[in-house]
């Protein structure tokens, strides 16, 4: 065990140990008297005291020491009961902390590294493995991670280890902090401290890697840049969790296609430790096996099984499950089963003593389980669950019956297409269908051995048949249980039939879409040439629509599902495409293909390690995931003559994703001759379609008519392949990959790829959005980080977010993230340059309205990046003007309002609408400032006290603010002298309103200006004199009488306690943002303009200079301290 480092004196304790291992930093000693040699007398009198002490005295037989080689002084770290228990200990820190150490300058830092280690790995092996086994320690975990990261309560700390992280060559021991949303890490060793913060969603890469210097760490890419976190003493364990999180931020904000709300972690807040690891055995158990969603595992019990044909007891794992009881053997023989419960009839225990059980099925057949370990919690477990079974729809009817569906408005066939359009002949004597019989007779015999159907063992044997190709009558029946989806269809009587019931006479775009593409499946098939098929793929690709709306309709899903229907019934080929579509090709059929992009990366992973010459021609392998994206879309059926294809289908569906990258491999290793010699990817494209021409199948019994002859069909010259031969020599030379690697991989190049697609939305964004704004690129790069991230913040510690909702990857870059009000007023405020906050909140609203043109309650990042480049970084001229445009627009009751369409992904580009919109674009930059509307008396108050707010924590605030009281007691007294002008003018009409002050703007207007002046140099020394300015010139104004509806100042401090949007009476905002009402005064924009621009104080505070950096700089500080 490790123990807390202690010093110890070695002088006179060389003579009751004696070393065993020794390097620079380490000494494993063994005390005398233990071990083969005695160690003679001194040994005997050592072991003699050791005997006689008491339990609690006694010294533990073997110990490590650490010591430096210029220091005298030595630290016990471990000690071990047995030789075997200390090794443990001395292989650890020979394989994890011997080559760290050379990394150090001085003797000091190596003893400081290694002790703080080794404290680390005692409170390690301290943690309880769960919360509920030491609540305390766990809490005092919590309290000591919001005390470091400052992140908010709702954060759910799930788990921590002690380990280093690396800074360049030297390492920093301390703790990293795993929780739902966030990687955390915190060091402080030698004045040091070392503190950091990601979130998962910004992860790109996580794996596991080693080196020269580091014998194993996790490696973290966040951003672009690489971390590292070594010195795990559980490293598998941690990296796991590392991946499942991060596997859960990306599908729960980047893949809301295909994230369930009853998703068992949907809820951020109560996700754990052991809720994780749940869920990962969950999902590897339903792979594993091919079952429903719906199936979890919920015990596991290791057994030997009686194998029938084999004659032999072979190890292996039962796993049980709500309906289904499994077997898995562990001893290399590939042999597994599924036995639905419902066929289970009784349970016998015949031999207690070699904990023996039998498990009865229907159809006199037995499975006979020994060395059961809890055997009678076994047999109980499977007699409660079968107790249960009876309820109807557990019992399918007989595979083999035919006819049409009842109790459904739409006929459905319940024949394959296949049969229709070629119908077995069994008198016909050709080769061909000769050998097609001896295929049927092999699998006859196969099932006579191993069973059929549900509960038919799965041996070497099984894929042996399959890799040689499965007969023609029987590929339906095979698919449909290979693939799993035989289970879902018997859990689910009459649902296809309910689906077509509510689809039918439906209008969607996916309707549109199937509609389009129905005569694009396999045209030149003749079962698809008439009504028959083409209704059954319009029922099939209809029904799926309907049952997944998240996917609906995406091309390739009509050719594979043609095929589909050819050999299997309407209904089997309905739930085969869920089969594909929801569990073994996941996030392929949507927007993004997600999913074929992550095997496209593992495929090109596969070529760097299987094809190293080809890896060495050519650099840049991106060309081959561009030609094999339609390999894995439609399971090479796009590439490969349909006698050829269902070949490689027939793999597919017993081995899954495994087989189409073994079959990948073989294409290219067979091609390698050729690609080598091309020049460029246009004759590599050419090399590998004249290969798939010459593909045949020459066992097929399909007539002339049915197969899709190639172009060299009939071209003795090109030597041909055939496709059982092809598939053969993949399961020999790449059938060593194993699925668990397969899937591994696919985590793995998920982040990388998920983030790929995220930099391309940003790049194309800043593309676009860089021409209009005085930001440099990289100050755009992190405004636009801050303002994804500011999405998910929204989204951090909720179930059901609606900012989740605001996030569609099917729309223009521009709109894939946006922002509602509230998550746009807590950014903006950050990043304003004012240091006024006590109108925030006001002036944020006012800008969401100004800056979300399309009134749908959301800004995208080019509305956002636009106003804040306003502020920021535009003229005074510009400032003033979008203060002004502010206070035009009126409070509204529906402000914040989300109207955005939620089927507006889903909708037909209109390239008129984008016209009509790029040119309103154009004409929107072209505005003159006199067409801006006049502002009237409640919307020029509010205008004035914002400008105070705005003001407020200057350093020059006092002169600001009488520069805005002289201003608005001469914009007053202005409009005062127009309005008198008109009075005394016989020409004016009694609805003129004053347009313009160019008249007023001579002597008459000279001595008001004097008098204000006066006024405010005798009353301007006290810091409340701006407001009381403004007051006394509104009262000592001669306003008409008739201006009965004039609103009072405000008579709060300059400090602007109050928001000029709130504080404004309802009764005097007018209608309409440019009527202004009989007797009201209102003023132009060019007035305000001109007049302040007589202001040298508040021109040159607009035109200052803003620190953007540090204020993007205190907003990643700040932004996730806001969340609420």
């Amino acid at each position: 065990m490790w123990l807390k480092p202690e010093e110890v004196l070695l002088k006179n304790a060389l003579k009751l140990w004696v070393t065993e291992k020794s390097n620079d930093y380490f000494v494993l000693q063994r005390r005398r008297g233990y071990g083969e040699d005695g160690g003679g007398l001194t040994g005997l009198l050592v072991g003699t005291l050791d005997t006689v002490l008491d339990s609690t005295a006694k010294v533990a037989p073997f110990r490590i020491i650490h010591q430096t080689p210029d220091s005298q002084v030595y630290w016990n770290i471990a000690c071990g009961a047995s030789l075997e228990e200390i090794s443990q200990h001395w292989d650890w820190l020979q394989q994890n902390v011997i080559r760290t150490l050379s990394v150090f300058d001085s003797g000091e830092d190596i003893t400081s590294f290694v002790q703080g280690k080794i404290r680390g790995l005692i409170a390690e092996e301290g943690k309880s493995a769960s919360d509920e086994e030491d609540p305390e320690r766990y809490r005092e975990a919590v309290l000591r991670f919001e005390r470091l990261f400052g992140l908010p309560q709702r954060e759910k700390l799930v788990t921590y280890f002690s380990c280093s992280y690396w800074r360049g060559r030297v390492p920093n021991q301390g703790w990293i902090y795993l929780s739902t949303n966030f990687l955390c890490f915190y060091s402080y060793m030698l004045g040091n401290e070392v503190k950091l913060v990601y979130p998962w969603d910004e992860v790109s890469r996580l794996e596991r890697t080693s080196s020269v210097l580091l014998t194993e760490s996790i490696r973290v890419c966040v951003r672009g840049e690489d971390h590292f976190f070594s010195m795990l003493l559980r490293l598998q364990q941690t990296y796991l969790i590392m991946q499942q999180l991060a596997d859960y931020a990306i599908v729960r904000f980047f893949d809301k296609e295909t994230f369930n709300a009853e998703h068992p972690l949907a809820n951020p807040l109560h996700i754990t430790q052991r809720a994780l690891e749940i869920h990962a055995r969950n999902q590897s158990f339903r792979a594993f096996f091919r079952l429903p969603q719906e199936e979890n595992l919920c015990e596991v019990y290791e057994s030997f099984l009686w194998v029938p044909f084999s004659l032999v007891n072979t190890l292996g794992k039962i796993c049980v499950s709500e309906n289904y009881l499994c077997f898995a053997s562990q001893d290399g023989s590939q042999c597994h089963l599924i036995i639905p419960l419902w066929e289970v009839f009784s349970v016998e225990l015949p031999d207690r003593s070699s904990r023996a059980l039998t498990v009865c099925l229907r159809g006199k057949r037995a499975l006979r389980f020994s060395e059961v370990r809890d055997l009678e919690r076994f047999a109980a477990t499977i007699r409660r669950k079968c107790g249960t079974e009876g309820s109807p729809q557990h019992f399918i009817s007989n595979p083999d019956e035919e006819g049409v569906m009842v109790g459904q408005s739409q006929a459905v066939s319940t024949e394959a297409l296949m049969n229709v359009f070629h119908p077995h002949d069994a008198e016909n004597l050709d080769p061909k269908m000769l050998k097609e019989r001896m295929k049927e007779q092999s699998w006859q015999i196969h099932f006579a051995e191993y069973g059929r159907r549900t509960g038919m063992f799965c041996t070497k044997k099984t894929r042996d048949l399959i890799v040689r190709g499965v007969p023609e009558t029987l590929r339906g029946e095979l698919w449909m249980l290979f693939s799993g989806a035989v289970h879902e269809m018997t859990s689910h009587p009459g649902y296809y039939g309910r689906l077509l019931e509510e689809c039918m006479g439906s209008s969607s775009l996916a309707c549109d879409e199937i509609e389009r593409d129905l005569h694009r499946s396999l045209p030149e098939h003749p079962a698809f040439q008439s009504d028959t098929g083409i209704s059954a793929l319009r029922r099939v690709l209809t029904a799926y629509a309907h049952r997944n709306p998240k996917i609906g309709y995406c091309q390739a899903m009509n050719i594979l599902t043609s095929v589909l229907l050819l050999y299997a019934k309407e209904e089997e080929a309905f739930w085969l495409l869920v089969a594909v579509c929801e569990r073994m090709l996941p996030d392929y059929f949507n927007r993004r293909i997600i999913g074929a992009l992550v095997d496209q990366a593992v495929f090109e992973e596969l070529i760097r390690e299987r094809l190293t010459q080809l890896t060495e021609h050519m650099t840049d392998l991106s060309f081959f995931s561009s030609v094999s994206l339609s390999w894995f879309l439609t399971l090479f059926i796009s590439v490969l003559p349909i006698e050829s294809a269902v070949n490689v289908v027939d793999c597919f569906f017993y081995d899954g994703i495994k087989a189409i990258l073994q079959l990948g491999l073989a294409v290219l290793d067979y091609n390698m001759d050729n690609l080598l010699c091309c020049h460029d990817d246009a004759e590599a494209v050419t090399v590998l379609n004249r290969f798939f021409d010459s593909v045949t199948n020459k066992d097929s019994p399909l007539p002339v008519t049915v197969q899709q002859a190639s172009a060299t069909a009939n071209d003795k010259s090109v030597q041909k392949v055939d496709i059982s031969n092809l598939i053969k020599e993949a399961y020999e030379k790449y059938g060593d990959i194993r699925t668990e690697e397969v899937e591994n991989m696919r985590k793995r190049n998920k982040l990388y790829v998920i983030q790929t697609l995220e930099d391309t939305t940003k790049q194309n964004v800043l593309r676009v959005v860089a021409q209009d704004v005085k930001f440099n690129a990289v100050q755009l790069d992190e405004l636009y980080m801050l303002f994804k991230r500011q999405h998910f913040v929204s989204c951090y510690w909720s179930v059901c977010s609606p900012a989740l909702q605001n996030h569609d990857p099917s729309l223009p870059y521009l709109d894939q993230y946006q922002l509602d009000q509230s998550q746009f007023s807590r950014l903006f405020n950050l990043l304003q340059s004012w240091s006024a906050r006590t109108h925030a909140r006001s002036l944020a609203r006012s800008a969401f309205r100004i800056l979300d043109e399309n009134g749908d309650g959301l800004v995208n990042f080019k509305e956002f990046i636009c106003g804040l480049d306003i502020l920021n970084n535009r003229s005074f001229t510009e400032k003033l003007k979008f203060l002004f445009k502010l206070h035009l627009q009126p409070d509204s009751a529906e402000d914040g309002v989300i109207r955005k369409c939620p089927e507006r992904g889903r909708a037909k580009v209109d390239l008129q609408e984008y016209l009509k919109q790029w040119q309103e674009d154009l004409q929107r930059r072209e505005e003159n400032i006199k067409d801006l509307p006049r502002i009237n008396q409640a919307q020029f108050i509010g205008l004035t006290k914002t400008l105070y707010g705005v003001f407020h924590g200057d350093e020059e605030e006092e002169s600001l603010y009488r520069a805005v009281a002289r201003v608005t007691s001469l914009l007053l007294r202005m409009e005062e002298v127009g309005r008198k002008l008109q009075e005394s003018s016989p020409q004016k009409t009694p609805q003129s309103t004053p347009t313009s002050t160019a008249q007023p703007e001579t002597s008459p207007t000279l001595p008001t200006s004097l008098e204000t002046e006066t006024l405010t140099k005798d009353e301007g020394d006290q810091p409340e004199s701006p407001v009381s300015q403004q007051e006394t010139a509104l009262s000592h104004s001669d306003i008409t009488p008739t201006s009965t509806s004039r609103p009072s100042t405000p008579t709060s401090s300059p400090t602007g306690t109050s928001s000029p949007m709130l504080d404004t009476p309802t009764d005097t905002t007018p209608s309409s943002p440019s009527t202004v009402r009989d007797g009201d005064w209102s003023f132009s924009f060019e007035q305000i303009l001109a007049s302040l621009l007589n202001e040298p104080s508040v021109v040159h505070f607009f035109e200052r200079a803003v620190d953007t950096d540090s204020l993007i700089a205190h907003a990643r500080k700040n932004q996730l301290k806001d969340a609420h």
